[in-house]
């Protein structure tokens, strides 16, 4: 199909040509090959809308036709053109790429030839579904079965079907065939009409899409096959209900229906009818019905040999002739069995009991037969009617019986399981409850007995103290024999081995002791507790029965403080030396072990003239009112020359009852040092402590030392960094013009002139330089390099040449820099 549309001088040239595709592998396929539609305006696929210039160069390649065969073949491509009409294209017939072979002319060119390309508007139509198939069930795996046909209106790929099965998750006997739509059973899979006599398979037909609407769409149908599986003869006959087993019981009679076995043919779409027969096993004591299958008894059941009779029983399909054919085997289990008339029932040592009692001690070791007890179990039935389980019911897990089942007759063994919960303490004696129960019975007959065990009591408790530690107090210079506290222990056990005897031991026992059946701890009679001198003790006391067995407990005493000693000052006469401005203070002890007896409060009694101290009552730290400053005030207050003050101090403490102690302190009050700031404060503080000043100086001396050494390393490293000295500039060197001496007349000056520079130099006491005369007669030695004369000696120096000037100088020359010397 191909159009031609005018543009703006555009040539476009809309060719959609007939393509010939030719499969080179098989000479006939089920399918025509179709191109791909990649939409218009693109350089490959069918040529939908495909436009061109007319001014491109001949031998272009202008398009790339794509195709496919649904079977996967491979294609070739072809190019049809008009009868009559020039070829202007040539196409590769295995790559599609066409050519453009011939010049383009839009202006010869006035034909137009349209054609309708296809959509994909259409769905794939089934022409034979939905419909029913039937299939034999011994149809061999792998063959056709059925051929799905469809059809498509569209062309090109829309026009291809494809066809799936539909399973939902679920696996299918079926498969078929993509492209043919032939559907087949599926290699390994076999159809059974016994398990499933009807399959539905959903058939899937969709097409190979195409463009529509300027879009992509593939459609699809679907439709349903049944398949109705149809019976064959290929199952023999198969017996319901098994296994079989069947009773004969004692009272059973010739004739009486034993069992009934029930069989039907394997092939269910056509059932046969079956026949019975009795195959071995039977003794002649057995028949059977060949239609029913009924199994009745021949004779009487005292008369049968054996308990058990295993028979094998034969069920085969008859024909429509009446001809045996598949058959089948089952075996039947008939047992011989008793009636359950008889329950189980417990024996003693003088017939049946249902009361067994016993005495024993406690705590027996676990895993002991508890012989007092003598039982038998018994059941008179036969086989399952005497089999029964025996158990034992009672507090906890302490006894187990065994054996636990029992097949007609057992001696009962009883056997310790917990022995620690078998105590005198908790239980003066036990019952248990001995049951016998039939296991495989209806009627479940069953049988109790009780057992009643008396224990007797054995020494297995220590002496246990109500507490593992007792505290106690008592106060301090209490009297002997006095009593601190009460311990208790107890013993659970009966008789003497309950009695408990105490006593004490350890480091802090000695002062203590106990009464052994009470357990009260007294005091020694001799003992005289002090705070001041312990005041804690601790020892253990011991709770102990008659064979040995004991338990330990910890007492701690504390003893109380009492007030009994009053505050004491070192001396009853005190001399201090107060400085204005400072403090004084005094110190007194209180023997007492603890507060507040031994807390001591200080206060001023008396003093004259009064309301000129005061007291810290906490420290006893005395100083002068706030508004005596200095001594003037003082000795305003008093007449006296000396400025002495005795003043009464009293120490008293806080316990109850108080006791108090006062002592004279002698204070004489002088005038503060010139030493001012810190360090006068400091050491008007420590004068009485010699000990701080060391220190003080101590470290004062170690703070410069340790600067000392951090200057010199920096200097150190300083001066090891810059340890070579460099001229700024080349030195030139000159002889040292004279020296100009002018001897001034009396009370002038002596003037020493070197050109160019004047330095000022003083010397030793005399004021050289300052413009100060000097006295007559005033012997100066001026030293210049020059001797002078002996008259005028003068003695002087007149400045050092660093470094000293070079030997061949001539006069001691200094080089460059000139000094000058007022004096």
């Amino acid at each position: 199909m191909a159009f031609l549309s005018r543009m703006k001088n555009v040539k476009k040239l809309h060719c959609s040509l007939l393509l010939v595709l030719v499969h080179v592998c098989f000479a006939q396929a089920d399918y025509a090959p179709f191109f791909y539609d990649n939409g218009p305006y693109s350089s490959n696929g069918n040529l939908a809308l495909f436009s061109l210039t007319e001014d491109t160069p001949v031998g272009t390649e202008i398009y790339a036709l794509n195709g496919t065969d649904p079977e996967g073949q491979e294609v070739r491509y072809g190019l049809s053109f008009e009868p009559g009409a020039k070829e202007y294209f040539r196409v590769e017939p295995k790559s599609g790429n066409i050519t453009l072979v011939e010049q383009l002319d839009r202006e010869v060119t006035e034909k137009v030839t349209v054609f309708v390309m296809d959509a994909n508007d259409e769905r794939p139509v089934f022409k034979n579904l939905p419909s029913f198939l039937d299939v034999p069930e011994n149809s061999e795996c792998g063959s056709s079965i059925y051929k799905v046909l469809a059809v498509d209106r569209d062309t090109g790929s829309g026009g291809s079907i494809t066809f799936y099965l539909q399973t939902n998750g679920q696996s299918s006997k079926f498969a078929i065939d993509r492209h043919s739509g032939v559907l087949r059973i599926k290699p390994g899979e076999m159809l059974d009409y016994e398990r499933s006599t009807t399959h539905f398979i959903t058939v899937v037909a969709k097409d190979g899409g195409g463009n529509y609407n300027g879009k992509e769409q593939v459609m699809s149908s679907s439709a349903t096959l049944t398949i109705n599986v149809i019976d064959t003869q290929d199952t023999p006959p198969s017996f319901v209900g098994t296994p079989y087993f069947g009773y004969v019981y004692e009272v059973s009679v010739p004739g009486s229906e034993i069992f009934t076995v029930f069989a039907k043919d394997g092939d269910l779409g056509m059932p046969k009818p079956i026949h019975y027969s009795l195959e071995n096993g039977t003794d002649g004591v057995f028949s059977i019905n060949k239609t029913s299958g009924v199994i009745s008894l021949l004779t009487y059941p005292i008369y049968l040999k054996r308990e058990i009779f295993n028979m094998k029983v034969k069920a085969s399909e008859v024909s429509p002739e009446g001809n045996l054919m598949d058959y089948g085997f089952t075996t039947v289990v008939i047992r011989v069995v008793d009636l359950n008339n008889h329950p189980p029932t417990f024996y003693g040592e003088n017939g049946p009991q249902n009361m067994f009692e016993m005495t024993m001690y406690e705590h027996p070791p676990e895993g002991e037969i508890i012989r007092g007890l003598k039982i038998t179990v018994n059941d008179s039935d036969q086989g399952s009617n005497a089999k029964f389980n025996l158990r034992l019911v009672g507090p906890g897990r302490m006894l187990r019986v065994v054996p636990q089942t029992v097949l007609n007759e057992a001696q009962v063994t009883i056997l310790v399981e917990d022995s620690a919960a078998m105590d005198y303490e908790k239980f003066h004696f036990l019952t248990f409850k001995l049951l016998a129960v039939e296991m495989d019975t209806p009627e479940r007959f069953s049988a109790t007995a009780d057992i009643v065990i008396h224990l007797l009591d054995t020494n297995d408790n220590a002496p246990k103290f109500s507490s593992v530690y007792y505290i106690a107090r008592i106060p301090e210079n209490s009297p002997g024999n006095s009593n601190v506290v009460s311990v208790t222990a107890t013993d659970p056990d009966s008789g003497f081995w309950g009695e408990v005897k105490y006593s004490i031991y350890g480091s802090g026992a000695d002062l203590f002791l106990i009464h052994s059946a009470s357990g009260i701890i007294y005091t020694q009679p001799w003992a005289s507790l002090d705070a001041e001198v312990k005041s804690k003790y601790n020892f253990y006391v011991k709770a102990e029965d008659a064979e040995g067995k004991y338990s330990l407990a910890e007492v701690f005493v504390t003893v109380l403080d009492l007030n009994d000693h009053p505050p004491e000052f070192n001396e009853n006469f005190l001399e201090k030396t107060m400085i204005i401005g400072a403090l004084v203070k005094i110190e007194a002890q209180d023997d007492d072990a603890e507060g507040p007896n031994n807390v001591i409060e200080y206060s001023i009694m008396k003093t004259d003239p009064e309301n000129i101290f005061d007291i810290n009552a906490d420290t006893g730290e005395i100083k002068l009112k706030s508004y005596i400053k200095s001594m003037d005030i003082v000795q305003n207050i008093t007449k006296q020359n000396d400025c002495t003050w005795s003043v009464v101090v009293q120490a008293q403490d806080r316990g109850s009852p108080s006791f108090s102690t006062t002592t004279v302190v002698k204070i004489d009050i002088t005038e503060a040092t010139q030493l001012r700031g810190p360090w006068a404060s400091f050491f008007v503080q420590s004068r009485d402590k010699p000990l701080h000043i060391l220190g003080m100086i101590a470290g004062v001396i170690s703070l410069m030392v340790v600067v000392t050494v951090f200057i010199s390393t920096i200097m150190f490293m300083r001066n090891k960094k810059s340890n070579r000295i460099l001229p700024h500039r080349r030195i030139r060197r000159r002889n040292k013009p004279p020296v100009t001496f002018k001897f001034p007349n009396s009370g002038e000056k002596l003037l020493i002139q070197e050109p160019e520079v004047m330095v000022g130099v003083n010397c030793s006491n005399c004021n050289i330089a300052s413009g100060h005369p000097l006295p007559p007669n005033h012997n100066m030695n001026v030293v210049t390099g020059h001797h002078w004369s002996p008259n005028h000696n003068v003695s002087m120096v007149s400045g050092r040449h660093w470094p000293p000037p070079p030997p061949n100088a001539p006069d001691g020359g200094v080089a460059e820099k000139k000094f000058g010397y007022l004096l």
